[in-house]
């Protein structure tokens, strides 16, 4: 049986994932900063699941994890955060905290990652559609997502001598605890919809239907690769939020 690490695991996209993985026979391990609702999950999907605390940011953490879990063939990178604000605005500390999860996180993820997994395994990292989308007011999240994509691309170059596969999935809208507050915005959920082509959000089990795809053998070409997952929404413009903010603050 397959042995699965997915990291933010308990909830959103990590969670479907969970879900997804487990559906096919896959031994999964939640793993995720918040070991309270991680051992929650597992503990409402008994036989296929157990449960750790990993913290993306902490070294000493990704290292206890990945040694608790012992064997494994799969890795699933699902943790991230955006502290928004204008590049003029923002915080130092806010700037530092978005980049530690999701660029420094996954460096850290795909470190030890790499040097403990199986030969012949995959790991596919959680990039976004601001990865290679700008958006007024995500400055800190944009270049970190950008980040994880040449990541990818890197680690994909640096670990195929062993076989192991190295992808990259990036959502548009999806709907998450990440992404709840998108609502109280007026009219920022409309202007999402409006330039995605296909009309509507995502849900994150289609999400992790992609990445079950790479993590299983009929990926077993493919690595370095970044799959855009938005319905559409790369082919058109990213929402003002910036703006849409600001008016809500002005109105408030």
């Amino acid at each position: 049986m397959k042995r699965a690490i997915v990291i933010g695991g308990a909830s959103g996209i990590g969670l479907a994932t969970v879900d997804a993985l487990t559906a096919g026979g896959v031994e999964v391990v939640v793993a995720d900063v918040d070991a309270e609702r991680a051992e929650k999950v597992a503990a409402e999907r008994l036989g296929t699941v157990r449960a750790l605390r990993l913290d993306v940011t902490d070294e000493d953490s990704v290292v206890a994890a990945f040694d608790a879990v012992g064997e494994f063939d799969t890795v699933v990178n699902c943790a991230g955060l955006s502290d928004p604000g204008a590049l003029t605005e923002l915080e130092l500390n806010a700037w530092r905290h978005t980049v530690d999860v999701c660029l420094t996180g996954t460096f850290l993820v795909i470190k030890h990652a790499g040097r403990r997994i199986a030969d012949g395994g995959s790991i596919t990292c959680i990039a976004s559609l601001n990865g290679r989308q700008p958006g007024a007011g995500m400055g800190s999240y944009c270049a970190s997502k950008a980040g994880v994509l040449m990541l990818v691309e890197v680690a994909a170059l640096e670990l195929a001598e062993r076989g192991i596969r190295v992808n990259a999935v990036s959502p548009g809208l999806v709907s998450t605890p990440l992404t709840e507050g998108i609502g109280f915005v007026p009219g920022l959920t409309e202007e999402y919809i409006e330039n995605t082509p296909l009309g509507r959000s995502g849900e994150p089990a289609e999400i992790a239907d992609t990445i079950v795809f790479l993590a299983s053998d009929k990926a077993r070409w493919i690595t370095g690769a970044a799959f855009d997952v938005n319905g559409g929404a790369h082919l058109k413009r990213y929402p003002d939020v910036l703006g849409k903010a600001r008016a809500m603050l002005e109105q408030a």
